[in-house]
């Protein structure tokens, strides 16, 4: 079978570690409790993953692991990884990771 291709609105992906962000419960968002993807696609108000331009996961372990914070890779910036604090402003976050809210 060949391999195809499909394509899509976004164009840029959001990897966050979904372990760092388990271990901290949350730690972000208004009350502190929000994972850092949730409140990042509420923030930017992306539309359905479908037709939204920035594509926000939650990925397996990326075998950083800092302590109190979650690790967060960018496809706009290949190479580097972030170390996102907890209770860092989501405002912040995004744009530090270069994110334009939509519309």
């Amino acid at each position: 079978m060949p391999i195809r291709t499909v394509p899509v609105a976004s164009t840029t992906l959001v990897a966050i570690c979904r372990k760092c962000g388990k271990k901290l419960g949350g730690g972000f968002g208004d009350k502190g409790r929000t994972p850092l993807a949730k409140a990042l696609k509420k923030h930017l108000k992306l539309p359905k993953w479908k037709r939204s331009p920035v594509r926000i996961v939650e990925t397996g372990c990326m075998k950083l692991c800092p302590r109190g914070a979650v690790a967060v890779a960018t496809s706009g910036n290949v190479g580097q990884v972030y170390v996102v604090p907890e209770g860092t402003v989501v405002a912040a976050v995004a744009e530090g990771l270069g994110l334009a809210a939509a519309g």
